[in-house]
């Protein structure tokens, strides 16, 4: 038997009544223990199915139990954004349901087991992940280490106060607070600094935000240790976010305390930080050996603080059970979830990569929400900005639920004037200017999302969503994977980005890399080079993202923005009329060529084109294909059209290794293409400031180049 568990049934043994009248309701102290005891069995469940070989997880919650009383406390329909130690909390919440619902509950022990195994019947990520989560509880999974939860906590929280009206329908009620929660460890981490400062802004700025966000402490980060005074020193001096501390794992006390935190976040819709102090038991997880980094005396001085004996002494000193009733209780417990845990070995685990990936790439369809009348197109020629400007307004429109955010979108209407007008036609609710943090920018849209809205965030330059990668890919792309489809994050991301901008530049302002996003497994990624392109392309990453749930990305190549011709000046080649029908789904074919096909996208359009043109007088006529679609790249499309050249030249502004290209050549031989290939890239470089970037970036002469040198 774990030392744990010795040490339970030793100390239980040894308690005796006394004659102190109880001051919390017995029924809600015995029902905190009852979760709290199937939580602890539940951790002694998991090293045994370990033991066995059928069990793949043993980060546990021993010690954590306390935050049981939270489960008892805020109410199912309560959304609740969990870090991994909740098992306490989450037994305490679907005990409540089973009261409160009948026809809805569930089978928490089971269900935590079935995520131990990595079942196929884990109802909440299908033997994906061990998550606690449960659409009928109302958790939301999360496998977040490291408080990469807590912008989304913070922009569900701000949805639900601010915004909630604005949704199709009410995804909770009016008065639902948003509970969350991470280590004292990760509070350190620029992710949760980022997200409590969020919530302290908008406290500020008067803004309702009923969030409460729970800091479970037990000292330690793995192996690394919390200073004393650390956490209450830097959580109380977060303004208009109320500090409330809950230093005694006693019932009585545990209730009272966190009992005040849930009412203040319910009743002023304002932040609150509850700190709860616990202990940590087990290790962080199977594999970590304490005594490498503790010494004896340490950790039998935290048995002393076991959270579970401390309820079960209160029970005792007042009389509510008995020393054996205890023991009876906690015996029972164990057999219950002994035989659960038997019963799940033999349970058929996901088995084919079809099977892994679905939640990713065959989603369930949604109705489509109600569609308002569009807005009069805007005459005459677009550019690539005002095409955009005008598809956004047609969005905003059509779609009450949908809104812009991000930093200067609204009154200045964005770096280059591409949300110009929006918040003057709409409002600064649904077009709204956010705090200079992309963390907090993709945490507010993934909020925004779950509360039913459809979220149209901006990252001002592409060199700057890397400070919030993890948004996309551990928080946005994943939710559905781990849940098995139960929740997703319909959202479109804007990032101007790519390079040769004219007399403005420097890396971070011409960051030509698109690797960080292909690599998402289920994010959409598309680039429009031409303005006939920003329509079609803008409306059907919303359509993806509201009738299936998708995370879609727009890149917007920058110096295309305001260009309007595109061999000579006057041409207009690169303008078009918005109200003109939309371009069909896939790449779109420029020309009409047969010597070479040019495989391109982004910036490389336009290069591509004029690049061609010089051949001409040589007599080679080429087909310009623009992809527009990056992630997934439209691989049969590709296919087909370089099946009728027998010369391909790809054409990728992104760098040599890691670049577009890659993927575009690796898909080309993997279908069998047997004609000539070739590519040209951008340097392996960062991009400097001024005419340098030429000696890094691809030119029309290199294209050119590589065009005579493939047609011989």
């Amino acid at each position: 038997m774990e030392a744990i568990d010795e040490h339970f049934v030793e100390r239980a043994r040894a308690l005796r009544p006394g004659d102190g009248a109880a001051t919390a309701d017995a029924d809600q102290v015995l029902a905190l223990f009852d979760a709290q005891l199937q939580s602890r069995h539940l951790d002694l469940a998991a090293r045994w199915l370990q033991a066995q070989g059928e069990g793949f997880y043993t980060i546990g919650s021993a010690g954590h139990e306390a935050n049981a009383v939270l489960g008892l406390l805020t109410r199912v329909d309560d959304p609740a954004l969990l870090h991994y130690r909740s098992g306490g909390f989450y037994a305490a919440r679907a005990a409540r349901n089973a009261a409160e619902r009948p026809a809805a509950a569930t089978t928490p022990v089971r269900d935590v087991l079935l995520g131990l195994s990595a079942a196929a019947a884990d109802p909440i990520s299908g033997g994906r992940h061990k998550v606690f989560g449960h659409p009928a509880l109302h958790v939301l999974p999360q496998t977040s280490t490291i408080a990469s939860h807590l912008p989304r906590a913070v922009g569900l929280a701000f949805s639900l106060g601010n915004l909630a009206d604005l949704a199709p329908a009410r995804r909770w009620p009016a008065d639902a607070i948003v509970v969350t929660s991470l280590g004292d460890a990760s509070v350190n981490h620029s992710t949760a600094q980022g997200a409590l400062n969020a919530a302290a802004y908008l406290a500020h700025r008067g803004l309702d935000l009923p969030l409460l966000v729970v800091v479970e402490d037990n000292g330690l980060g793995i192996s690394t240790r919390t200073p004393a005074g650390w956490l209450e020193e830097s959580l109380r001096r977060l303004p208009g976010v109320q500090y409330v501390e809950a230093p005694s794992p006693r019932p009585d006390r545990l209730l009272a305390d966190v009992g005040a935190a849930v009412d203040h976040a319910r009743h002023t819709r304002r932040p609150v930080l509850l700190h709860l102090r616990t202990v940590r038991f087990l290790g962080h997880a199977g594999s970590d050996v304490e005594l490498g980094y503790r010494t004896s005396a340490e950790i039998a001085r935290d048995h002393e603080r076991d959270p579970v004996l401390a309820t079960a002494a209160y029970l005792v000193e007042t009389g509510a059970c008995t020393p054996d009733e205890v023991l009876d209780r906690y015996e029972r417990t164990r057999a219950v979830v002994m035989h659960e845990a038997k019963s799940v070995i033999g349970e058929r685990r996901l088995a084919s990569r079809g099977e892994v990936v679905r939640p990713l790439h065959r989603p369930d369809t949604r109705p489509a929400p109600t569609r308002l009348p569009a807005p009069p197109p805007p005459a005459g020629r677009l550019t690539l900005a005002q095409a955009i400007n005008a598809t956004l307004a047609e969005l905003l429109a059509e779609r009450p639920h949908a809104v812009v955010l991000g930093e200067d979108v609204g009154v200045k209407g964005g770096v280059y004037g591409v949300t110009r007008g929006l918040r003057k036609a709409y409002g600064g609710r649904r077009v709204i200017d956010t705090l200079l943090d992309e963390q907090t920018i993709l945490g507010t849209a993934l909020g925004a999302a779950l509360a039913g809205l459809l979220p149209i965030p901006e990252i001002q330059y592409l060199a700057y969503v890397h400070n919030a990668e993890d948004q996309l890919r551990g928080e946005a792309a994943s939710l559905a994977f781990f849940s098995d489809g139960h929740y997703r994050n319909p959202m479109v991301v804007r990032i101007p980005g790519l390079s040769y901008q004219k007399g403005f530049g420097g890396h971070f302002h011409n960051d030509n890399s698109l690797a960080v996003l292909r690599d998402i497994p289920g994010l959409v990624l598309c680039v429009p080079s031409h303005p006939a392109d920003a329509r079609p392309l803008l409306r059907e990453c919303a359509e993806l993202a509201e009738l299936e749930g998708r995370v879609c990305v727009v890149v917007e190549p920058i110096a295309l923005y305001h260009s309007r011709d595109l061999h000579q000046p006057g041409d207009g080649a690169w303008t078009a009329e918005h109200a003109g029908p939309g371009t069909p789904r896939g790449p779109r074919a420029h020309g009409d060529g047969t010597d070479l096909l040019v495989v391109t996208f982004g910036n490389g359009v336009p290069m591509s084109l004029r690049a061609c043109r010089t051949l001409e007088p040589d007599g080679v006529r080429a087909t310009v294909l623009d992809l527009r679609w990056l992630a997934p790249l439209p691989v049969d499309e590709l296919a087909a059209y370089a099946s009728g050249f027998s010369r391909v030249l790809v054409v990728d502004e992104t760098r040599r290794s890691g670049g577009v290209g890659e993927g575009i050549v690796s898909a080309l031989v993997e279908r069998g293409y047997d004609g000539r290939l070739s590519r040209v890239a951008s340097a392996d470089s960062y991009v400097p400031l001024g005419p340098a970037s030429s000696t890094v970036l691809v030119t029309e002469e290199e294209i050119v180049e590589a065009a005579i040198a493939l047609c011989g």
